[in-house]
């Protein structure tokens, strides 16, 4: 029997009652008065918002300079936020198009929240190449544009350019697919809805009428979708590990890191979809659709993609002592014997060790320490950034320009207001929005009923 369906109670399952019941338990929370609990995240996400945009302002105005940056780290907090958030908007998408391609049924009732996440996730990361290019007003110059001097070609050898085409694209085609999943949903709240609102959602779900043309036209558009967003999910995470590996500083000139970086994405961004789903399950009643055998899948990606990013820093250090290179040699040794060991050691024991409890079946089926599990992934994941990035140039070949970083609250505070934009555009869409696929987990019912038991396998 399928994920969602066999673990719901028995009338969900039994003919139009239970497609009815399906729409009901989802379209009460966009159309509900929200609990009080919703109202005091939002208040605190606000806040967090309302102090990222007072310092961003801040730092356009007075320059970077206020950044703890200087002459021997030249990429932090800024650059290390940024992949920590491109990594995180990488779930949705492989939640979304690789497992629709793979036939998972399990992927109907968190896809939705998945691909909302990755939107606002690539929205928070593109904060921070924005402000880093020190006049954010022109960032227009990174595209080629119209003037009197004809074409103005940018620098297609900058590793800014590739992040600035691979994001937007990946950005692009999130969305679409995003909205394109949308439109029956669209539409059933349509039918429900009436004044203003069914004016905004008549005009949102684009003259859906739910005919067999239509759905036929829809299903194809969204198989071309997935087919088309596959790709980014290896491309886009590739690219921005090219920022690192095409150099030739020690610790970063490394072939290893495009499977590395985009294992690693994958690995933060089921945490984060955990994370979002055991609150938004919990909060909003949600635990006979968002069901032990979803987190128990995705607690199994989490381990999965964990033995692989191990596997990556053994083979780093492997490769580092092999090389008999004395700069790559130390850039290593540094790491876990230098000043940032304890950012190494948190970074290895939180993506290598603690996962390794999702080998017990019980683990993986208690929500307590899944949650904690989830926020200690990406604690790590963002540590492991770090690691990569400060600790790799804050010693170069020089020890006479050796220096040591440390944040200033203004990018604390703009890290700060990051997580508050990606949880107030989080809330803002569970509040309006239909947070589970309704027209899919209707379509696994079907999957659910006796006739179809044992021929569709669990």
């Amino acid at each position: 029997m399928s994920a969602t369906a066999s673990a719901l109670r028995e009338p969900l399952i039994d003919g139009d009652k239970g497609y009815a019941r399906v729409t009901e338990d989802v379209c009460r929370i966009a159309e509900g008065t929200p609990a009080p609990s919703w109202y005091a995240g939002l208040a605190l996400s606000s806040a967090a918002l309302l102090t990222g945009v007072v310092l961003v302002v801040h730092q356009i105005w007075t320059g970077i300079g206020v950044w703890g940056l200087n002459k021997t780290v030249g990429w932090s907090w800024d650059i290390t936020n940024f992949v920590f958030w491109v990594g995180i908007g990488h779930a949705g998408t492989l939640i979304s198009a690789i497992l629709f391609l793979f036939r998972q049924r399990w992927r109907t009732s968190i896809n939705r929240s998945a691909e909302a996440m990755t939107i606002f996730a690539v929205m928070c990361a593109g904060i921070f190449p924005l402000i880093h290019m020190g006049r954010p007003w022109l960032a227009y110059w990174v595209m080629p544009y119209p003037n009197p001097m004809g074409p103005l070609w940018v620098n297609f050898r900058s590793p800014l350019l590739w992040d600035v085409f691979a994001i937007s694209t990946y950005f692009t085609i999130s969305a679409v697919f995003w909205f394109v999943g949308l439109i029956p949903d669209l539409a059933t709240m349509r039918d429900r809805a009436s004044g203003l609102r069914k004016t905004v959602l008549s005009a949102a779900s684009l003259g859906w009428d739910g005919s067999h043309r239509t759905w036929q036209h829809y299903e194809m558009v969204y198989l071309l979708l997935a087919g088309l967003a596959t790709p980014l999910v290896v491309s886009v995470h590739t690219i921005v590990s090219f920022d690192f590996a095409t150099s030739v500083i020690p610790g970063w000139h490394t072939t290893i890191f495009p499977p590395y970086f985009v294992c690693g994405a994958i690995f933060s961004g089921f945490a984060m979809v955990l994370t979002l789903m055991l609150v938004a399950r919990k909060v909003v009643r949600l635990e006979e659709y968002i069901t032990p055998r979803h987190i128990d899948a995705m607690c199994k990606v989490i381990l999965l993609t964990s033995m692989i990013v191990g596997l990556a820093y053994a083979t780093e250090l492997f490769t580092s002592w092999y090389s008999a290179n004395q700069y790559e040699q130390f850039a290593f040794l540094n790491r876990i014997r230098g000043p940032y060991r304890g950012y190494y050691a948190t970074m290895v024991f939180c993506n290598a060790v603690v996962p390794q409890v999702f080998w017990s079946q019980r683990a993986r089926r208690s929500i307590p320490l899944v949650f904690c599990v989830s926020l200690l992934v990406n604690v790590g994941m963002w540590m492991e950034r770090f690691v990569i990035i400060t600790t790799s140039i804050h010693r170069d070949y020089l020890p006479s320009s050796w220096a040591m970083y440390h944040p200033t609250y203004v990018e604390v505070g703009t890290f700060l207001g990051s997580f508050g934009l990606f949880f107030t555009a989080f809330l803002i869409f569970c509040r309006f929005l239909p947070m589970i696929a309704i027209s899919e987990v209707k379509g696994v019912l079907d999957y659910a009923k006796p006739h179809h038991g044992g021929k569709h396998g669990h």
